[in-house]
């Protein structure tokens, strides 16, 4: 277990080692290009290389962690860290599936991997920061728009396409290069070095990952959601609460500052003048000099885009003075301007001359917070209003800004969490558990086969699984479960065959008892048991009988032939004996061994629970005197009613009894006695059976040499 330990901690070592080394590299080469003002970046060259070496997930570390690191010097990077993070992931998807072992290959992955960063990258500095954020591609932009008559959005375009490409191969290039000098075992080792068991293949990470997220409920899919969910729930709450607060400040200083402009402007102007400017306008003698200072004012206060002397009526604003910058949206002295919706709750107020604070509109002139503050004469009365409006829109251009920015931001750590999801969930989780699952199934799968069950304890005890937790736990209980499992197999097998010894021994000697009673059977037992043996592996060669011949038929046929005569215990030795032609009356109760046979047999079925190769043994002592054409004993059974078993013993019973001598008959010479078999077929035995026995005769020879018979 120590050893275990050691050895993840140094492959853990290896790994961050790999991620540290590329983070350093991509950090040097933004530090050289940023000094001196390069329009290429060369800061996915680490990236590129850690995935090369060490895969997918060490690749997306390294590419997130150094926009973050690059970031403390140039504050735009961090704004791109998910485009390094997707060169991590093509590089290390075209690494698995394409390999670099072609010139066309490299060039594909250099232009395809340049065109997508740089259409990515497009995006972000156009649309989102308005220009290149580089002074040398600034340059580059404006010279290539003069020389192609193009605008300034399509000239950064195209160059920033060609650019990234250009970048993005010698990145490639001297990734490569490093390679070169990182040795083979150590790319393996480091390759390697995230995995918490044996290192699967190709295949098998693919078809685990198709196993894992075809499932309904993927632990990986669980998992990764449930980091990307938490993660997105954080950053919206986090988002939310920070632009909300921004918002509220923003409009109480903007509020504070209509509020101050309105005052100071009521405060200057003199009161006695405002119903003359706004009945005779710019005629009137002071008109000119009172709008400089009331512009010196606006311009004076910082945020405020109009200031305003209205004198108040009944339906509305009569304008005395009209500041701001939009000439277009200027209201000239003498003309009446409607209440807008949003001082229809403070008209009362208004007309009781009392100030009204930081009112929010979004009407014709924009989103803009507006304050009123009266102009009071000598006497008390209010002579009309000064009003004082700051933009908000600034406000919320800067919001979505913010928000934009925020996302490209976080889009690169949702990556790194995605991939940490998928990675740690399956090196830790999903991997180790599908391998438990498969070693399982092959070892169930292993049946009783000794051969393949240890095959599969072996595979099983070669995953090696080091997660440290509940899964090696209790991978290490199936292994050992597995194992006992399997000597325990072992030793009912063995204690299966010895028991399987004994019973064939007691069958052989039961047969050698029934055997000796006759006077001149001759190694009757051996011989028709090898026949059989013959016929029957004939039959399945040929194909004949399939569905009925197996390798446990043909076990209990063999196994069972010796008893096949069984029965003739009940048998006198007088009828047994009898050196002559047995009468009609002694026929008969010599046909009777069959039946006994039977009845024999049954007993031990009965007797001997289980015991299923019995009943073909019963099968042969019960009918092997039957006949095809129905006209043997006991039953009559015909053709294929016969049991296939004793329609096998039929054959080698009779060829025995011609093959050799009797106390009632000379042994038939080899050729006469087959000529008798042959003619026997479709009537007497099965003709299939006598094809297949026929066609053993060299087989046949080497027995009744055996058991010293003139062939």
């Amino acid at each position: 277990m120590k050893f275990a330990l050691h050895k993840m901690g140094h492959r853990r070592l290896l790994r961050v080692t790999a991620t540290m080394g590329g983070i350093l590299i991509n950090v040097l080469w933004a530090l050289l290009t940023n000094a001196y003002g390069l329009p290429v970046y060369l800061d996915t060259t680490g990236t590129m290389l850690v995935a090369m070496v060490g895969g997918l997930f060490p690749a997306i570390t390294t590419a997130v962690l150094t926009n973050v690191v690059i970031s403390l010097f140039n504050g735009e990077a961090i704004y791109f860290g998910f485009i390094n993070a997707l060169v991590a992931i093509y590089t290390a998807w075209f690494i698995r599936e394409k390999k670099f072992d072609r010139i066309k290959k490299v060039l594909i992955y250099i232009f395809s991997l340049g065109l997508i960063s740089g259409v990515v990258s497009f995006f972000i500095q156009w649309g989102a920061m308005g220009k290149p954020h580089i002074q040398s591609v600034n340059a580059l932009v404006e010279a290539f728009a003069l020389q192609y008559n193009l605008t300034d959005a399509v000239s950064f375009f195209i160059v920033n396409i060609i650019l990234t490409i250009l970048d993005r191969g010698i990145s490639f290039c001297m990734a490569l290069l490093c390679m070169y000098f990182i040795p083979n075992n150590v790319c393996e080792k480091i390759r390697n070095s995230g995995w918490k068991q044996r290192p699967l293949s190709l295949s098998e990470v693919k078809r685990i990952g198709s196993l894992s997220f075809s499932t309904a409920h993927s632990l990986r899919i669980r998992i990764t959601a449930m980091l990307l969910g938490c993660s997105t729930a954080l950053t919206v709450i986090m988002g939310v609460v920070g632009v909300t607060l921004y918002f509220k400040n923003a409009k109480n200083e903007k509020g504070d500052i209509a509020v101050n402009a309105a005052r100071f402007a009521s405060q200057v102007i003199d009161p006695d003048i405002v119903d003359d400017c706004a009945t005779y306008g710019r005629s009137t003698k002071v008109y000119d000099d009172t709008e400089a200072e009331l512009t010196q004012i606006r311009e004076g206060i910082n945020g405020v885009d109009r200031l305003c002397i209205y004198k108040i009526s009944s339906d509305g604003w009569l304008v005395a003075f009209d500041i701001t910058s939009n000439e277009d949206d200027r209201h000239e002295p003498g003309e009446k301007i409607e209440f807008g919706e949003e001082l229809k709750p403070y008209i009362g107020t208004l007309f009781k001359g009392e100030s009204v604070e930081a009112v929010e509109s979004n009407g014709i002139r924009g989103w803009v917070m507006s304050a009123y503050y009266p102009i009071i004469d000598n006497s008390g009365i209010c002579t009309g209003y000064a009003a004082a409006e700051v933009s908000l829109k600034y406000v919320s251009d800067y919001m979505w800004d913010f928000m934009l920015r925020v996302l490209f931001i976080m889009l690169s750590f949702y990556i790194l969490i995605s991939a940490c999801g998928l990675w740690v969930s399956g090196t830790g989780m999903v991997y180790p558990i599908n391998s438990i699952e498969r070693s399982v199934e092959a070892f169930i799968n292993a049946g009783d086969n000794q051969r393949e069950l240890d095959e599969a304890v072996r595979n099983m005890r070669a995953i090696d699984i080091q997660t440290g937790d509940e899964i090696e736990k209790m991978y290490r209980i199936i292994c050992d479960m597995a194992l006992n499992q399997t000597e325990k197999i072992r030793s009912v097998r063995r204690f299966s065959e010895e028991t399987m010894k004994m019973q064939d021994g007691l069958i052989i000697t039961m047969a050698d008892l029934v055997e000796n009673r006759d006077s001149d059977t001759g190694a009757h037992i051996q011989k028709t048991s090898e026949y059989v043996k013959i016929i029957v592996e004939g039959l399945e060669k040929k194909g004949y009988y399939p569905e009925k011949i197996s390798a446990k038929f043909k076990s209990d046929v063999v196994r069972s032939a010796p008893l096949h005569d069984v029965g003739k215990i009940n048998i006198s030795d007088k009828i047994l004996n009898k050196p002559g032609k047995l009468t009609d009356e002694e026929f008969e109760i010599m046909k009777t061994h069959t039946i006994a046979g039977r009845e024999i047999i049954e007993k031990a079925i009965n007797t001997v629970k289980g015991e299923v190769y019995l009943k073909e043994a019963r099968n042969m002592a019960a009918y092997h005197h039957e006949r095809w054409d129905g006209k043997g004993y006991p039953e009559g059974l015909h053709g294929e009613v016969i049991p296939l078993s004793a329609r096998i013993m039929a054959v080698a019973d009779v060829f025995d009894a011609l093959s050799s001598a009797r106390v009632y008959k000379p042994a038939f010479p080899l050729e006469e006695a087959l000529d008798i078999i042959k003619e026997g077929a479709g009537t007497q035995f099965d003709p299939k059976c006598v094809e297949v026995f026929l066609d053993a005769l060299p087989e046949i020879k080497v027995i009744l040499s055996k058991y010293n018979q003139n062939v």
